[in-house]
C-alpha cells in the first residue's frame, strides 16, 4: 500500500474513522466523569543523619544513604506500622470497617492486619533523589480523610522510629541492671573479706605498717651489728685482763691505778732509803713497809675492780647481743608474717578493684543505656504536614481526553483499514492496475481537480510508468479511466 492509497482510504472513509475516535472520547469522557474522584495528600519527613547527642554516635554508621532511605521505605510500607496507624485513628473500634471485614473474611484472620492491608493499598512512598526528604503520598476519594492517613502515617512512623530506639536501650538497660546487681554483690563480698582479713591480722594500711616493721628490723640489724664489734672488743679485754691485768690499757690509763702506782713508787724509794740509813728494824722503815703493802693492796684491788668491770662488760655485751638477735628473730619472723598477710591482702584488694571496675563500667553502661530508655527525641522531622487537598488527581479529564483521542484516532485509523481490507474499492489508478492487471494509458484529471494538482498526480504517476506516457489521450486509456471511474 502507498501513500497515495493510504490518503485515498482514509479520505474515502473519514466518517467511520471519525465515529470511532469520537465514540472512543466520549466513552472516555463517560467513564472519567462516572468514576468518583480521588484526592492525594502529601506528608513529607526528613531523616537527619547527624550524631545522637545522647548515644554519642550515629545511628547510621556503617550504612549508605540509599540503603538507609531504602530501609526507611520499607518500614514506612510495612503491614506493622498500618496496623499501628489502623489503631491510631481508631479504626480498631470501628463497626462499619468490622462488618466489611466479617464480610470480606468471613470472621478468618486478624482483623487489624486485614485493617492494615486496606489502607496499605492506597499509601505511596517516594523519596528524593538528593535528599534526606521521603514523601508519604496517601490517596482517597475523601480529601479529609487522605490528609488524616498520610499525617497518621507520618506520625507513626516517627513514633515507630522513636520505639525502635528505646526498646532495645530498655532490653540493655534490663540486662545491665541485672548485672549490674550481680558485679555490685561480688564487690561487697570481697570487700567483706578484705575487711574481716585486715581485721584477723590487725592489719589496715598494710604498706605503711610494714614499712614501720622493716625500719624497725634494720634498726635491730644495725643494733645486732655494732653489738657485735662491742661483744668481740669486751671479749679481748676480759681475756687480756685475766692474763695480764696491769697491762691493760684501761688499767694503765686509770687515774687511782696511776696515782698508787705513783704512791708506791715514792713509798718503795723512801723505804729503800731508810733500810740503807736505819735497817731493817728501825720504826720507820716498818712504817713505811707497812705503808707499800697497803699501797699494793689498794693497786691490787683497783686492777681487780678493773678486770671485773672489763668481765661485767664483757657480760653485759653478750646478754645484749643476745637481746637483740631475739628480738631480730622476732622482728623478722613478724615481718615475715606480715609480708605473707600482705600478699594475701594484696590479693582480697586486687579482687575488690577488679570487682570495683566492673561495677563502675556496667553502671556507667547503666546510665547510658537509663538515658537512651528515656530519650523521647527521634532523627526523623516533620517537614510539611499533609492539608487538605483542594484537587483531585484522578480522574484526569484532560489527560484521559489526550489519550483517548490518540488512541481513537489509530483505532478510527486501524478500523478503516481493516473495513476497506473486507471491502475493497478502485479509488485511483493504482488500485485498478492492482485489481484489473492491464497497463493504463493515461490519467484524466477530475471536474472538481485544480491544475497544478492533476500535474503533480500526471507527474507522479510518470515517473512510476514512464512507458505508458507515450499513450495519453488515446481513446483505449480515456474508456479504461471512464471504466474505473464508473466502477
Amino acid at each position: 500500500m502507498t501513500f497515495d492509497q493510504f490518503f485515498r482510504i482514509l479520505r474515502a472513509r473519514w466518517l467511520l474513522a471519525a465515529g470511532v475516535m469520537a465514540g472512543l472520547v466520549a466513552l472516555t469522557m463517560g467513564i472519567s466523569l462516572w468514576l468518583p474522584k480521588s484526592y492525594k495528600a502529601t506528608a513529607s519527613v526528613m531523616v537527619d543523619l547527624k550524631p545522637d547527642p545522647v548515644a554519642g554516635m550515629s545511628g547510621t554508621v556503617g550504612l549508605q544513604s540509599a540503603g538507609l532511605m531504602a530501609t526507611q521505605i520499607d518500614i514506612i510500607t510495612s503491614p506493622a506500622l498500618a496496623t499501628r496507624v489502623a489503631r491510631q485513628i481508631g479504626m480498631d473500634n470501628n463497626e462499619d470497617v468490622r462488618a466489611q471485614w466479617l464480610k470480606a473474611t468471613k470472621g478468618k484472620g486478624d482483623y487489624l492486619t486485614w485493617v492494615g492491608e486496606f489502607i496499605g493499598q492506597s499509601l505511596d512512598v517516594k523519596p528524593s533523589r538528593e535528599s534526606n526528604i521521603i514523601d508519604i503520598d496517601y490517596t482517597s476519594v475523601d480529601p479529609k480523610f487522605a490528609a488524616a492517613l498520610a499525617n497518621a502515617f507520618a506520625k507513626a512512623y516517627m513514633d515507630s522510629s522513636v520505639q525502635f530506639r528505646v526498646d532495645p536501650a530498655r532490653q540493655y538497660y534490663a540486662f545491665f541492671e541485672e548485672r549490674a546487681k550481680l558485679a555490685r554483690d561480688k564487690l561487697e563480698a570481697a570487700q567483706v573479706k578484705l575487711a574481716q582479713a585486715q581485721k584477723a591480722r590487725g592489719i589496715v594500711a598494710t604498706d605503711e605498717r610494714l614499712d614501720a616493721e622493716n625500719a624497725r628490723l634494720n634498726d635491730l640489724s644495725a643494733q645486732i651489728v655494732a653489738l657485735r664489734a662491742a661483744q668481740a672488743d669486751t671479749s679481748v679485754r676480759s681475756a687480756t685482763a685475766q692474763k695480764s691485768a696491769d697491762q691493760m690499757q684501761d688499767v694503765l690509763n686509770n687515774a687511782l691505778v696511776t696515782g698508787l702506782k705513783a704512791d708506791i713508787a715514792r713509798v718503795e724509794a723512801k723505804l729503800e732509803e731508810l733500810q740503807s740509813r736505819y735497817g731493817d728494824a728501825h720504826p720507820q722503815v716498818i712504817e713505811s713497809k707497812a705503808n707499800l703493802d697497803s699501797l699494793r693492796e689498794r693497786l691490787r684491788t683497783e686492777t681487780g675492780k678493773l678486770t671485773k668491770s672489763l668481765n661485767i662488760n664483757d657480760s653485759i655485751t653478750s646478754s645484749r647481743m643476745g637481746a637483740a638477735r631475739s628480738a631480730y628473730e622476732e622482728q623478722r619472723d613478724k615481718v615475715l608474717q606480715l609480708k605473707d598477710a600482705r600478699t594475701e591482702l594484696a590479693v582480697l584488694e586486687r579482687e575488690v578493684d577488679s570487682a570495683q571496675k566492673v561495677y563502675d563500667a556496667i553502671q556507667a553502661r547503666l546510665s547510658q543505656m537509663g538515658l537512651e530508655s528515656n530519650n523521647t527525641q527521634n532523627n526523623i522531622v516533620l517537614v510539611s504536614p499533609a492539608t487538605e487537598p483542594s484537587r483531585h488527581v484522578f480522574p484526569r479529564l484532560t489527560l484521559a481526553l489526550s489519550l483517548s483521542l490518540s488512541i481513537g484516532l489509530l483505532l478510527g485509523v486501524l478500523v478503516a483499514l481493516g473495513v476497506e481490507l473486507f471491502d475493497r474499492r478502485i479509488r485511483g489508478a493504482q488500485d485498478l492496475l492492482q485489481g484489473t492487471g492491464l497497463p493504463i494509458v493515461g490519467v484524466m484529471p477530475s471536474p472538481h481537480a485544480k491544475g497544478w494538482v492533476h500535474r503533480l498526480r500526471l507527474g507522479a504517476h510518470s515517473r512510476r510508468n514512464p512507458s505508458n506516457l507515450a499513450l495519453q489521450g488515446s481513446s483505449i486509456g480515456g474508456n479504461a479511466l471512464e471504466a474505473g471511474r464508473s466502477a
